[in-house]
């Protein structure tokens, strides 16, 4: 990839930040080549990564293995093409990683109608993913100057700046690239080892003597050890005390306070639809990890919901600025903006984001094709209504989650299920409590799910933009191309596996959609916990009351505490270099140990793709050799240690950069 030219125009008024490719030089970025590209990476990774879902419900970042692999296939294509710039590398990263997003919003929601015994249509299912699409980029557009140009020292945005640093490293090579490429041939080996060859456990589960139902674990994978390094010890501190919440202190309660009650009906039928809770009667017979399914999600929800009002309401002056200044510059023509802005300051115009968002609320008012066929025009209204009020709310929360802990670990079907728990209570209060009314408020749910998780998406690629220099409005557009002509083939691939395997099944448990199914059931039939999800809303206030930030504390109550650990530990490990280097990475030059972590979110991120690739192909996990450890902690301790040696290579590396 060629370099920043070394003569470039007038450099502009001094900023906070200087970007890779100052906003004086001009460069090739956005066209057809690239464009193609994305779209056509974007189908294939976000197929992949749906599949992914339905088995484990858990999808993964694409973005960092996007960037590596345009890297490489503009390499091979330079005979044709010339060789790629930067900006080029850049915008097919940015075209091809809003598939995954698409998959996460589709796989967290419609497998619900085909358990209902409804199944979309193909038509529906896509005309779904483009609405939630548009409408999740379209709202991020205006908050971009605060969220990731004004809030750029305290938002990290880890696999935005990832991204960047891989893209950086390509473009200088030499001992810069070095970290990053050693980084990723030991994130895909290591995943490789683990779900290929299932050499040892992935997670080292640690059961707490006294303390009935308590355990503690860690996922030892390089990706969140990576992500840890790159996040720092404070947010990541607070993300795993909310983790020690639910698995120390609410799972032992439950267990202990409840023990002999028997199970409800809707909580039986959720846990043997997820393949668990097999002949036990009683809440103290359940497992953690049954106690974690059946209650802590729905707490962690209502923390999630409550942490999520807290962060709109004190965004509601971003919201307020962002609009005050679109609206000023809808009385402006584009060109008399652009020449009083540099290149790197430019975004789509707001009268494009009204427009927008308009059309898609229109749409699904007038037609009743896409959120369901049984519907009447004021039931098409108000959910158009819940879509925008929802979408506007849970894309400011998304943005601001995934700038502190990523994108993997945005609770995207957290955001889902409040948006269920609020479209389900207006129905209820209606009337529409049959089943077409379940399915009209899980569509909405699908589009909501999808705005706030492309929202995601969107931030990290716009970070790793503003970091390499690229210009925003291509970039805008850019997501745009790639989130719409992804979506048929995404919902494609889930339409075939459930019309295949059905949803549900061993096969494909499809366990997120499973738990909204639950959760609309449970509201429209009058039966849902409202006890608990008031439990999770008072643990976040009262965080917030103890200056603790509710939405990372809420984020670690919801998801699994072994998550969160690795997250931990690769937070340690930055902070006690910083410690003994005496200054942060920005005050000694380049860290090889956010480089060396990069590598490996990188390579565990497209060694995955390609296990979800060739399952999708085989129609079966893959799995070409497993050892089984016996006894069980013998494997685990192997995993431990190996996951110690990892984090200790990173520490020396990190070490060395920094001339310790």
């Amino acid at each position: 990839m060629a370099e920043p030219p070394a003569a470039a125009q007038p450099a502009p008024a001094p900023t906070t930040h200087e970007p890779f490719v100052p906003a004086g030089v001009t460069m090739r970025d956005f066209n057809l080549k690239t464009v193609v590209l994305g779209v056509v990476l974007g189908a294939v990774f976000g197929s992949a990564n749906a599949y992914l879902g339905l088995r484990v419900g858990l999808t993964i970042s694409t973005a960092i293995p996007l960037a590596v692999v345009s890297v490489a296939i503009f390499r091979a294509l330079a005979p044709v093409f010339g060789r790629a710039t930067i900006l080029e590398c850049n915008i097919t990263q940015t075209t091809g990683s809003a598939s995954s997003s698409v998959a996460s919003g589709i796989i967290f929601t419609i497998p619900a109608l085909f358990l209902w015994g409804h199944p979309p249509s193909l038509a529906q299912m896509t005309a779904l993913a483009v609405c939630g699409s548009v409408l999740g980029i379209l709202f991020m557009i205006p908050l971009r100057s605060f969220l990731i140009v004004r809030e750029h020292r305290t938002l990290p945005y880890p696999e935005g700046t990832a991204s960047a640093e891989v893209l950086i490293a390509a473009s200088e090579g030499g001992s810069t690239a070095r970290s990053v490429f050693v980084g990723l041939g030991i994130g895909a080996l290591y995943k490789a080892l683990l779900s290929l060859f299932y050499l040892w456990p992935s997670t080292v589960k640690l059961v707490l003597p006294v303390i009935p139902k308590a355990v503690i674990g860690i996922s030892t994978t390089p990706a969140l050890l990576g992500v840890g390094y790159i996040l720092g010890r404070r947010i990541a501190t607070i993300m795993v005390a909310g983790g020690l919440i639910s698995w120390v202190i609410l799972i032992p309660l439950i267990a202990w306070q409840w023990g002999d009650t028997p199970l409800e009906a809707t909580t039986l039928e959720y846990l043997r639809a997820a393949g668990s809770g097999a002949g036990v009667t009683t809440i103290g017979g359940l497992s953690a990890k049954e106690l974690w399914d059946a209650y802590i999600r729905i707490i962690g929800a209502g923390a999630v919901a409550a942490a999520g009002i807290i962060t709109v309401a004190r965004s509601i002056p971003t919201m307020i600025e962002s609009l005050r200044i679109g609206l000023r510059e809808i009385r402006t023509s584009a060109a008399e903006l652009d020449r009083g802005r540099l290149r790197t300051e430019r975004d789509l115009s707001l009268v494009w984001v009204l427009l927008g968002v308009s059309l898609v609320v229109l749409a699904v008012t007038v037609l009743p094709g896409i959120i369901g066929f049984e519907t009447t025009f004021l039931m098409r209204l108000i959910s158009a209504l819940a879509i925008a009020c929802f979408s506007f709310c849970f894309v400011t929360v998304a943005s601001r989650i995934v700038g502190l802990i990523g994108v993997s670990s945005n609770p995207t079907s957290g955001m889902a299920i409040v948006t269920l728990l609020g479209t389900g209570v207006v129905f209820q209060l209606l009337g529409w409590t049959d089943l077409f009314g379940k399915m009209t408020a899980l569509t909405v749910g699908t589009i909501v799910c999808i705005a706030a998780s492309i929202a995601g998406d969107i931030s990290q690629d716009l970070k790793s933009g503003f970091l390499l220099g690229a210009t925003p409005r291509k970039q805008q557009i850019t997501e745009l191309i790639g989130a719409v002509g992804a979506a048929f083939f995404v919902c494609l691939a889930v339409y075939n596996l459930g019309t295949a395997y059905g949803f549900g099944t061993e096969e494909m448990p499809a366990p997120q959609a499973t738990l909204m199914k639950t959760v609309l059931d449970g509201v429209l039939d009058g039966n849902l916990r409202w006890d608990l999800v008031g439990v999770g809303a008072a643990i976040a206030t009262a965080a917030l009351l103890f200056r603790v930030p509710p939405l990372p504390f809420a984020v670690g109550i919801y998801l699994p505490l072994y998550t969160m650990t690795p997250v931990f530990l690769g937070g340690l490990i930055r902070h006690w270099i910083e410690k003994r280097a005496g200054a942060p990475a920005a005050a000694r030059g380049k860290d090889q140990g956010v480089l060396l972590g990069s590598g490996f979110i990188a390579g565990e991120g497209l060694m995955g793709v390609v296990i979800a690739a060739i399952a999708v192909a085989t129609a079966r996990v893959p799995k070409l050799w497993e050892i089984v450890w016996a006894p069980a902690w013998l494997g685990e301790l192997i995993s431990a240690a190996v996951f110690a040696a990892l984090g200790y290579f990173l520490y020396r590396v990190a070490a060395a950069s920094r001339g310790r």
